[in-house]
């Protein structure tokens, strides 16, 4: 099939090698614009133009995809489909209705959960047990479009959003590839989303990471598991920042009211909401590496009762 492909991020990038290697001819790759980043806020080109470009791909970066210039563009590649990975803007009919096939996008759950920009780090920070890839014909609607194929998945117990959104960039290429051949051979009926059952992943911001302690310490496990690498699980001691970068919950009972810290050996522990405990494993305090709770124990002496505080970023 003859192709135009809208994406961004590094979970679009094997959906862009599937197609590829599978003999698609991919018309144009259609990206963000490079954006500022790193120390030096240096523009940087998207993983997907990095490797559209090592595979020898036509890239396009508008500013506007509604632009009349560019729907014109996209007109003139006559893509018998396109497919969207994570592109990070809203389709305008005017681009999706000029394929033949339409536009099918590939979305990191099981539809019509979790819609929205962040499935993969809600759908941990809920505990959720199962998760999985759909492919949709895009509409006017954030994700509501008619579902073509679905494949799903368990979250592991520790799993962390990195990890997860890995296993599912490579599902997602899969269910594709059987999404682009099925609709070629006509053997995909596509089915409307049940909108009542709809659940929303929304972008995440940096308050997200802000620690409560007042929840449970397998909520917070679960947080600390969602929100790598950004906005991280965060919270304060000593009027420092304070990351956390790997934690679980316990059996044992609460020592003390949420926010105390408790250390057992080289063992770091905090106390939490309804009673509960967690086991600090990985952290980084402000202006320090990250390192094992053992590590910083032996180079941080903890007071009596001490407690994580609040702090406004």
């Amino acid at each position: 099939m003859r192709l135009v492909f809208f994406g961004s991020p590094e979970f679009a990038v094997p959906s862009l090698e599937a197609v590829v290697r599978a003999g698609h001819h991919v018309a144009a790759v259609i990206t963000q614009p490079d954006r500022p980043a790193g120390r030096g806020l240096q523009p940087t080109p998207s993983p997907v133009k990095q490797r559209a470009h090592e595979l020898g791909l036509a890239v396009m970066q508008p500013e506007r995809i509604r632009d009349a210039e560019f729907i014109e563009c996209i007109r003139a590649l006559e893509p018998d489909a396109g497919v969207v990975v994570g592109y990070g803007k809203i389709i305008p009919p005017a681009v999706f209705q000029i394929p033949k096939h339409g536009i099918v996008n590939v979305h990191a759950s099981l539809l019509p959960r979790y819609r929205g920009a962040a499935p993969i780090e809600w759908a941990i920070a809920n505990g959720e047990t199962r998760t999985g890839v759909t492919t949709i014909r895009i509409d006017e609607g954030l994700d509501t479009g008619d579902i073509l194929l679905q494949r799903e998945t368990e979250i592991g117990p520790e799993e962390t959003a990195i990890e997860l959104r890995s296993r599912l960039a490579e599902m997602g290429a899969e269910l594709l590839l059987e999404t682009l051949a099925g609709l070629e051979a006509g053997a995909i009926q596509p089915r409307p989303q049940d909108h009542a059952q709809a659940t929303l992943a929304p972008m995440l911001r940096k308050e997200d990471g802000r620690i409560d302690w007042n929840r449970t310490a397998a909520e917070i496990a679960r947080r600390v598991r969602a929100f790598v690498p950004w906005p991280g699980a965060y919270t304060w001691l000593r009027g420092k920042l304070l990351h956390l970068w790997r934690a679980r919950p316990i059996t044992a009972a609460s020592p003390g009211p949420p926010a105390t810290l408790v250390s057992a050996g080289e063992r770091l522990l905090a106390c939490c909401g309804q009673g509960t405990a967690l086991e600090i494993l990985e952290l980084q305090l402000e202006g320090r590496k990250r390192m094992s709770a053992a590590e910083f124990l032996r180079g941080f002496r903890l007071k009596q009762n001490e407690r994580f505080g609040e702090q406004t970023l």
